[in-house]
């Protein structure tokens, strides 16, 4: 089964760990029509199975709750480069949920 896909408009921000990470936040609307999507089984820390792209790069990944009740997209350093993404920049995302 294939879902329709979601686009999101986010701003990168960093999280700065033991090792920074890079993510971009779900909108609240935007993660409640993903959750319709997609609802169980949950895979590890909650996290949701999507295919996403950002301007020419698309991968496989996973979305991750956040305690503000939305979910945080991890975009590695692969993607950020070759789309020439850095924090505070706002990406245009399309996000399809692997069901």
């Amino acid at each position: 089964m294939k879902n329709e896909p979601h686009l999101i408009k986010a701003k990168v921000w960093l999280w700065e760990g033991d090792i920074p990470w890079h993510f971009a936040t779900i909108e609240k609307e935007q993660a409640e029509e993903i959750k319709k999507d997609y609802t169980w089984p949950r895979r590890g820390f909650g996290s949701i199975p999507i295919n996403v792209t950002i301007g020419k790069t698309s991968w496989k990944t996973s979305i991750f709750p956040d305690k503000n009740s939305t979910y945080v997209l991890p975009i590695k350093k692969e993607v950020r480069n070759k789309e020439g993404i850095t924090v505070g920049k706002t990406v245009e995302i399309e996000l399809e949920v692997i069901v």
